[in-house]
């Protein structure tokens, strides 16, 4: 049975993610990773919270190691935690194991927002796209931030979190918006972007 569409172009993912090539293969899209990039990850002080996804997102797009050829389409991405209130406090990925306990402490009992920013280009264009999800977490222990960090050393995580991992079992009372998009891509959206093109 063929595709819902095909694209005319290869895709590139470049982002080192093994949670974005899970729901990216799962989407149903053949694609090859490429994470060469000179884009050096800093964020201006003035920049609103929000703001911060896409600037990341395009920096690592524009960033990209070589010119891209006119049959490509490069993907990439950037997710922040952003804790409510007025200082808009952003998480990114934790330094070390004391910057993750910090992290998931203040998550504890919280609700937080999730914005995924989402960048695709070709030689011809380039889109830029978010997506935010409310996530609710339950009060935890520091028994049970202790054994997580140190189980699952979640690092490379914004947030000092995975939500498909045990954590998410646990400690996620429950989410208003998109799952996938807390995983690490708005895949509906990113399936609509990529339709319309």
């Amino acid at each position: 049975m063929p595709k819902p569409f095909n694209l005319p172009w290869r895709l590139i993912l470049g982002s080192n993610s093994p949670r974005r090539r899970e729901l990216l293969g799962a989407m149903g899209f053949e694609f090859t990773v490429d994470t060469g990039n000179s884009f050096i990850e800093s964020i201006p002080e003035a920049t609103a919270p929000r703001e911060v996804p896409v600037l990341m997102a395009r920096g690592k797009s524009q960033g990209f190691h070589r010119p891209l050829q006119p049959d490509e389409l490069l993907i990439t991405a950037d997710t922040v935690v952003i804790l409510p209130g007025g200082d808009g406090v952003i998480f990114g990925k934790p330094k070390d194991r004391e910057d993750a306990l910090r992290m998931l402490r203040e998550l504890s009992g919280r609700s937080h927002e999730v914005i995924t920013a989402v960048c695709i280009r070709t030689i011809e264009f380039e889109h830029c796209f978010t997506d935010s999800t409310l996530v609710h977490f339950a009060p935890m222990s520091e028994e049970e931030i202790a054994w997580y960090t140190d189980t699952c050393r979640p690092f490379d995580k914004a947030g000092a979190y995975g939500i498909q991992e045990w954590i998410g079992h646990i400690a996620i009372s429950g989410i208003d918006g998109s799952y996938n998009n807390v995983v690490g891509f708005p895949t509906q959206k990113l399936w609509q972007a990529l339709k319309k093109l």
